[in-house]
């Protein structure tokens, strides 16, 4: 069993939410990437996106994820960090990969700022083209997939910690 999880997904499936109460839990240190970016380049994800364009963010985002060498921690990728091949290589080759499922219309409902949220799509993407696009990458990398459509927050996080404790039991 690798010592880290990461938790893959689209905007607004509870990645960062799930992964603290996930990492407090599992007594586990916690980074969300998205917050890495945004401390290293000084900027919001959003003001990079409108500065440089949605590759140039995937391409931080990449570089951010390459820098990772911890144990023991819960990582919440930026949803777009799937265009990686690197960086999707270097979080399996440290942790297994978690893909948070959630449909598409449940996220329609949660993300409301779909404009100024910070998200790496190509100009004039609909929400519902860059879902689309995505889970085929999503579902590629992920070691498990969790259904996140019906439980809520703290229960998702204590149904993964109860399989992490079994699996790590296991092994």
């Amino acid at each position: 069993m690798k010592s880290n999880l990461t938790l893959i997904g689209m905007p607004g499936a509870g990645k960062s939410t799930v992964g603290i109460i996930l990492a407090k839990n599992l007594a586990m240190g916690f980074i969300d990437t998205d917050v890495l970016i945004q401390i290293n380049r000084q900027k919001t994800l959003q003001q990079i996106l409108d500065e440089s364009g949605h590759l140039a963010l995937r391409a931080i985002e990449e570089e951010e994820i390459l820098k990772l060498n911890i144990d023991n921690h819960i990582i919440a990728t930026g949803g777009s960090a799937v265009y990686s091949p690197k960086a999707m290589a270097h979080l399996k080759s440290i942790s297994n990969v978690i893909f948070l499922e959630v449909n598409f219309d449940v996220l329609e409902k949660r993300i409301h700022n779909f404009k100024t949220r910070g998200i790496a799509k190509a100009e004039g993407q609909t929400f519902e083209a860059l879902f689309q696009e995505r889970q085929r990458l999503y579902k590629q990398y992920a070691d498990f997939t969790i259904d996140c459509n019906i439980l809520d927050q703290e229960m998702l996080a204590a149904g993964i910690a109860v399989s992490i404790r079994r699996q790590s039991e296991i092994s």
